[in-house]
């Protein structure tokens, strides 16, 4: 099953986008970006506005960020 750290690392890097940069389009700090991206934090878990910001950023769902889907 596709966990959502793995998806936030699949489509920064499909789009070229560093970790600040997704954090400076998130207006979070970069540690905190870090943290949506670590498979091993599950107490850092980005909350649903950042789902959507995130989701409408790569042009994906929200269902596809979190592993509900495989349909982007």
């Amino acid at each position: 099953m596709i966990i959502l750290s793995e998806r936030l690392k699949q489509l920064r890097s499909e789009n070229r986008l560093t970790q600040q940069n997704v954090a400076d389009r998130l207006g979070v700090r970069l540690r905190t970006y870090q943290y949506y991206e670590s498979e091993n934090d599950k107490a850092h878990r980005p909350d649903l506005e950042t789902l959507v910001v995130l989701a409408d950023m790569y042009g994906v769902s929200v269902d596809y960020l979190i592993g509900r889907t495989d349909t982007p």
